[in-house]
């Protein structure tokens, strides 16, 4: 097993795959929860306030957001730029528009004709007969 310190609490713990004890991920998943509670009671809430309100660093709720586990409401002011093109979005890292073009050219990258194999004629085959 892989022992290695948490990185909020700094305690040792067995890692598997979250450089976050099992300790302090049940406690960041009650404050996801905390937030999403919060954003859905205050749709106009800003991430400052939200933040402040719920005691979670708005560097966590950026990175919730950019994970497309938040979403903030359409009337609400808060509001990221698309990481290619720079059109305002409410969650992601990426519009819908820049996802469909990016998932079209992922896709044609994979999109290959079939092979197509010709049959080999064995010129040494001969002609047999029972007698």
């Amino acid at each position: 097993m892989d022992t290695r310190n948490c990185k909020m609490c700094g305690k040792l713990f067995n890692y598997v795959n979250s450089p976050i004890c099992p300790a302090c991920t049940k406690e960041m998943d009650k404050k996801f929860e905390d937030v999403k509670a919060y954003i859905y009671d205050h749709p106009g809430a800003g991430i400052k306030e939200v933040s402040e309100e719920n005691e979670v660093s708005q560097s966590m709720i950026k990175r919730w957001i950019k994970e497309e586990r938040l979403s903030f409401a359409e009337d609400s002011q808060v509001t990221f730029a698309c990481e290619k093109c720079g059109a305002p979005i409410r969650t992601g890292r990426f519009c819908a528009k820049c996802k469909g073009k990016m998932q079209n050219e992922l896709g044609g990258l994979y999109h290959k004709e079939p092979i197509k194999q010709e049959k080999k004629r064995d010129t040494n085959a001969k002609m047999r007969f029972l007698g």
